[in-house]
């Protein structure tokens, strides 16, 4: 079902960059397959787009299958499992790993070249980088059908910024082709990638502009209703550092972390102005309503209910600023893991089951397992610890597992 079985909402999965943390979308995807909610809609930027291009290129019975093929690919290299968890010796792990992946590269992914750009006064934009994407667009043609995805039985966006023009991108099946070349252009960030040449023009990793794309599914349907998943790889609130290593994470974080929350609060406040003009507009007279400036602003009014259900991957575990790029299989299992569970602690929360309808603005839900904050389409907002939070969702998850 791509609709909110609920609300009647068509689904939109909104999946951010952020390399070997996009384990957490796969956790997050299956948990909210096996609750039945099918996106219709898949927008993805970075390792995004690779899991979204997987979603919408395969049935949905077969879309977990494929995502834990390329997971357990791409997490084959480096199998050991820290001997410890704490915040000192878990790093060693992270750096370990992280540096045999810079060194070696990663299995269906991308390959280190053994003559480096640096020494080459030009080198041809295919090779303008530190590793070979080339394995890349052999996984994608495995484990993507391309012909289903152009078929356009799930709407794709993925995002790419032109290297030459600066501008932002998205290439959406219901607008052209896609190709492998077009995932592989919103993942290529440089320098470790290269840019990936289509059509004429050369694209980088969309990432560099805006990390998630969920500005882009705002701007582009405004007439259906839809429930928005977005799920954030990086979040925007962290702890103050108190050391070097932890102080280069918390720059990424903020670097990387997406605009969500702003692009909703715009969205929220569009709305409320739709609002009292649609009450001002009830208040001109009859005889002046078949003005064109009336009809314009009349139309102006016209909005689609809109939900966004957030997930945010608050989870701490390697204390690193290489952990986008740590892809052991412990940590892939990891993160999977923790998506799982703050999607089913998410879908199991109280808010969401009496969730409604918007009837004017934008509705909020912030429900992960650490938080959980309900914005109203009225601004009302409520916030709950993550004890309410953990009890709640225990309860809703036992008793729709025992229906």
């Amino acid at each position: 079902m791509t609709t909110d079985p609920k609300t009647g909402q068509e689904i939109v999965l909104v999946l951010q960059g952020g390399g070997a943390l996009g384990a957490y979308q796969a956790g997050i995807y299956e948990a909210l397959s096996l609750a039945n909610f099918e996106p219709g809609w898949v927008g993805g930027i970075s390792i995004g787009g690779i899991n979204a291009a997987i979603i919408a290129g395969n049935p949905p019975e077969r879309r977990v299958d494929r995502l834990k093929e390329f997971w357990e690919q791409v997490s084959s290299t480096f199998l050991w499992k820290p001997l410890f968890g704490g915040d000192t010796e878990r790093p060693v792990f992270t750096t370990i790993s992280s540096t045999w992946v810079a060194a070696f590269g990663i299995p269906g992914f991308f390959t280190p070249r053994f003559l480096s750009p640096l020494f080459s006064s030009a080198t041809p934009p295919d090779e303008l980088s530190y590793y070979s994407t080339l394995p890349l667009r052999l996984t994608l043609e495995r484990l993507v059908d391309f012909d289903r995805i152009n078929a356009r039985q799930t709407r794709l966006s993925v995002g790419a910024v032109n290297v030459q023009t600066g501008n932002f991108t998205y290439f959406d099946n219901t607008r052209q082709k896609i190709r492998p070349e077009h995932i592989m252009a919103s993942a290529a960030l440089p320098p470790g990638f290269p840019p990936i040449g289509i059509e004429g023009e050369y694209y980088w990793d969309g990432g560099l502009v805006s990390n998630t794309p969920i500005q882009h599914v705002l701007d582009q349907e405004t007439k259906r209703d839809l429930l928005i998943c977005p799920v954030d790889l990086f979040s925007a609130r962290g702890d103050m550092p108190t050391t070097m290593m932890a102080a280069a994470e918390r720059e990424k974080d903020i670097r990387y972390s997406s605009r969500t929350r702003m692009n909703t609060d715009v969205s929220l406040k569009e709305h409320q102005v739709k609002t009292a003009l649609r009450t001002l507009l009830d208040k001109v007279p009859k005889d002046l309503r078949g003005l064109p400036e009336y009809r314009e602003l009349e139309a102006f009014t016209k909005e689609n209910a809109v939900t966004v259900c957030h997930f945010i991957n608050r989870r701490r575990r390697s204390h690193s600023n290489a952990k986008d790029y740590e892809f052991s299989r412990a940590s892939m299992l990891e993160h999977w893991t923790a998506g799982r569970e703050d999607a089913d602690a998410s879908l199991g929360h109280k808010e969401w089951i009496r969730r409604r309808l918007p009837k004017h603005g934008v509705a909020v839900f912030d429900l992960g397992i650490d938080r959980a904050t309900y914005i109203g389409a009225d601004g009302s907002l409520e916030v709950h610890d993550s004890e309410r939070v953990r009890k709640a969702a225990d309860n809703e998850i036992t008793a729709r597992r025992s229906r």
